[in-house]
């Protein structure tokens, strides 16, 4: 996995849209969907829930978005 796409990851989480995370990324929306749906699998976990116009996390998926924040902190 690269770091990247941790990234995305972050930047959809705040965004809580695949959509408005792509669009500040600079990305496509069906890239970034695929990248995310690629690191679900690599992980064998549900990391968000897709809803219509807004992403959910799952509970692994809060779990990652906190250690990825308090990394960013550290190496901030």
């Amino acid at each position: 996995m690269e770091l990247r796409v941790l990234q995305y990851f972050l930047a959809v989480a705040r965004e809580q849209s695949i959509s408005g995370a792509a669009e500040s990324l600079h990305l496509s929306q069906p890239t970034l969907s695929r990248q995310l749906r690629d690191m679900e699998e690599e992980l064998g976990k549900q990391l968000m829930i897709r809803g219509n116009r807004r992403i959910t996390l799952t509970d692994e998926g809060m779990i990652l978005r906190k250690f990825l924040q308090k990394l960013q902190s550290i190496t901030a």
